[in-house]
């Protein structure tokens, strides 16, 4: 039973890297006043450049070099998505949803298509390895746990202080809650709306291609279709379990993920439990936790989803 548990956290911890790093990105675009549920196709089209680099350079050039080049292709592409992004919704005002659909459709449909086109099926490649943490892995079960994994795991757990000075702490995060909240007010004492909407969904475009990169590079080591499987869309669910907070993000991160290593562990053990309703599992939890959290009294930014017009009277 000790090794069962173990099992499922240490499988745990990994699965909840790409919800995190995706959830705080997309943790800044909602504080900032926008929901951007193009996040999976993000993800989509992040997984498959990282994933082009160690794919086509394999043996003219370090893997490790051809991965940190993968990796910063898809952070660029994501950011670049991002503030395309922003001119549809921000500029010209489009409705987010249909928008942030609209987006998810393009990455996850040029994503699957330039993969046939170049690659043609699932093939893989070496990825990222496991880099535990000297003396700290050897600790019994925490280390295992905690210490064992590789470096985008401790990456994406770093980010999470991170994100919180940067959002609480600093000017910049200032800005972007402001203008989330009260945006005409944030006006009125000299801030650039628009600029700091456009540079909060550049980063939130930015981590979520860096999840999409952790998928294909660290997680699965390869590329398909299905890759990211709609984690791009609980990304967005989890910032509302959250609370728009990078620790709420995190639990909400390791629960789904420990749900899904749960519904693993249950198959490999041959345990006798239906392999549907395992599958589910991860999923239905997140539901339910939703519709639990959504009794919390803490606020969402009030112009959430809202377009910014100065020019038009209140």
């Amino acid at each position: 039973m000790v090794n069962f548990l173990t099992n499922i956290l240490i499988l745990g911890v990994p699965f909840s890297v790409a919800l995190l790093l995706a959830g705080l990105g997309e943790m800044f675009n909602q504080r900032a006043g926008v929901f951007n549920l193009g996040c999976e196709g993000i993800m989509a089209m992040g997984a498959f450049l990282a994933f082009m680099p160690p794919y086509f350079l394999a043996g003219s050039m370090p893997a490790g070099m051809a991965n940190l080049v993968g990796i910063l292709v898809a952070m660029a592409a994501g950011a670049l998505m991002g503030l395309v992004f922003a001119l549809v919704t921000v500029t010209f005002r489009a409705p987010q949803g249909i928008a942030g659909i609209g987006l998810h459709m393009l990455g996850w449909g040029t994503a699957g298509t330039l993969f046939r086109h170049f690659v043609g099926g699932v093939t893989g490649v070496p990825g990222i390895q496991t880099l535990p943490i000297p003396f700290l892995s050897g600790i019994p079960f925490l280390g295992p746990v905690l210490f064992n994994h590789n470096p985008l795991v401790y990456l994406a757990f770093l980010l999470v202080p991170a994100a919180w000075y940067l959002l609480f702490k600093t000017p910049w995060g200032l800005k972007v809650r402001s203008v989330g909240t009260y945006p005409r007010a944030a006006d009125t004492m000299g801030i650039n709306v628009n600029r700091v909407r456009y540079q909060a969904l550049a980063l939130g475009g930015a981590m979520a291609g860096l999840a999409g990169a952790y998928l294909s590079l660290a997680q699965a080591k390869m590329f398909a279709d299905d890759l990211v499987a709609g984690r791009g869309f609980i990304a967005v669910a989890l910032v509302y379990f959250g609370r728009w907070h990078p620790v709420g993000i995190l639990g909400g991160a390791l629960l789904f993920s420990l749900a899904q290593s749960l519904q693993l562990s249950i198959q490999v053990a041959g345990i006798d439990f239906p392999y549907e309703f395992a599958v589910m599992l991860p999923y239905v939890l997140v539901i339910v936790v939703l519709a639990l959290s959504g009794k919390s009294k803490m606020a969402s930014p009030t112009d959430l989803g809202k377009p910014y017009n100065r020019e038009q009277r209140v």
